[in-house]
């Protein structure tokens, strides 16, 4: 997908350009919210043959614009996780993210297929249809290896990381979602910080975003009291989600996975299979699930493990696309689309997760002025009526024809039969049904606002 974070200030043509730009050099979506910042840039970008493979791409297609399921082939395989040949074995169309191949979808059954690049709805749409349906009904498997993550630990580190995020800490064994805020009172990051002992933390996060991150982190380190670093590399693993997750966990751990015993948003470090892991109990799906982390050098056994455990559950292996429309299913947002520095707690329901009443942090004062001041748009969910194509970001969102906001980010929801997009509109409109229209390739669509998530909107699914 093309997602283009550029600020309100760019044309079509403008934004269009700025992201082809990142995407040709940096073959990254979301890179463009870094603007001139050489964070978006990891140091891989500076060997010769991969400079030199990017810019020929970039000067043969600087006038070409890519299609949003489009694969530019420059400068890879890069970086690729052990399991990259497996995953390959079982049909993984590969799509790159800061140098790293992660799979996209997998093809079953069609030993010759080519995906067409196109505008409308991909031929690889039943492919995506089939991973969707099988985390809805038994397990889905999305290799982690595009995450990043961070281990902090020292006598400072809670009152450091206190400071830093936004949230309130977890006790240990828990899990937050935690924004991060800049001075401005914007966010800076959207994480989850696992707490694994008084002293030690886990951050997890987009992988693209490791300089930028680790940038933030060392200039507000004190001076003594805490330690961190970048496990983006050197951990690695599986997002395991669906009704059957706990079952097929069960076969592998010595451990209470039990809602009394490990209930939602808990973590623990444990043994899966013959791994040490770090596991914790969240899913960007909705559904029941389990994030695990291994060291790299057991993500291999650890695939081996899950495969032969759950393969009379139905566990079938899924990539970003099936994740996307699980996701959009839930309402859920994710940074570089919903999530950027544009935006503010208030604006990107993300308010409900923090706490102004927890002291100082970085970004308090501002984020409370603008909580007080409100804020223009908000994100919400549109139900779109959609023909054989979908919004996917930056799409104009119109009442009675006239500019009310845009779109995010949207695809498919296979399981709910609607084609469903995230969307910055007028705060005005939130509840009053009024029909609204959304530009889909140039062709005015009606769309609804959604008053909850379009799948298990009481979130029973993930608590199960």
């Amino acid at each position: 997908w093309v997602a283009c974070g550029c600020m309100g200030g760019f044309s079509q043509g403008g934004a269009i350009g700025l992201t082809l730009s990142n995407w040709m050099i940096h073959g990254d979506p979301g890179a463009d919210i870094f603007g001139m910042d050489v964070a978006r840039y990891g140091p891989f970008a500076s060997n010769d043959t991969y400079l030199k493979a990017m810019t020929g791409q970039f000067y043969a297609r600087r006038f070409v614009i890519s299609y949003p399921n489009e694969e530019l082939p420059a400068g890879r395989p890069l970086k690729t996780s052990p399991c990259y040949d497996a995953l390959k074995a079982e049909g993984a169309v590969y799509g790159v993210t800061w140098g790293m191949e992660t799979p996209q979808y997998f093809v079953t059954g069609q030993p010759d297929f080519v995906e067409k690049p196109t505008l409308r709805r991909s031929n690889a749409h039943g492919f995506v249809a089939a991973e969707v349906k099988a985390t809805r009904e038994a397990i889905g498997m999305f290799e982690s290896a595009v995450y990043a993550r961070y281990e902090l630990s020292g006598p400072g580190a809670a009152a450091w990381l206190d400071h830093l995020l936004a949230a309130k800490l977890p006790k240990v064994g828990r899990v937050r979602l935690a924004p991060m805020l800049n001075p401005s009172g914007n966010l800076m990051g959207d994480l989850t910080v696992s707490r694994l002992a008084e002293d030690r933390f886990w951050l997890i996060g987009s992988y693209y975003l490791q300089t930028w991150h680790m940038r933030w982190f060392t200039e507000h380190l004190p001076p003594t009291g805490v330690t961190i670093r970048n496990l983006s590399d050197d951990w690695m693993g599986f997002a395991i989600s669906g009704p059957k997750s706990r079952e097929l966990m069960s076969r592998l751990v010595n451990v209470d996975l039990s809602n009394a015993g490990f209930p939602f948003l808990s973590c623990a470090e444990m043994e899966v299979g013959m791994a040490p892991a770090m596991v914790a109990r969240l899913s960007l799906t909705g559904e029941l699930g389990y994030e695990i982390n291994v060291p790299v050098a057991h993500q291999r056994a650890l695939y081996g493990a899950l495969r032969e455990a759950g393969a009379d559950l139905g566990l079938k292996s899924i990539g970003n696309r099936a994740l996307d429309s699980l996701r959009l299913e839930k309402s859920y947002g994710i940074w570089s689309t919903e999530f950027t520095q544009s935006y503010s707690p208030e604006m990107s329901n993300l308010r409900h997760h923090v706490a102004y009443d927890k002291g100082d942090f970085i970004g308090r004062d501002a984020a409370l002025r603008r909580r007080e001041k409100g804020v223009d748009k908000v994100l919400v969910t549109l139900r779109i009526d959609a023909r054989d194509a979908d919004a996917s970001g930056f799409e104009p969102v119109k009442r009675n024809g006239k500019l009310v906001g845009f779109v995010t980010s949207g695809a498919y929801g296979h399981h709910v039969g609607q084609s469903l997009a995230l969307a910055y509109v007028d705060k005005g409109l939130v509840g009053t049904g009024a029909p609204l229209t959304v530009d889909v390739i140039g062709e005015n669509r009606p769309a609804v606002m959604l008053s909850e998530p379009a799948y298990d909107p009481q979130g029973t699914r993930l608590r199960s």
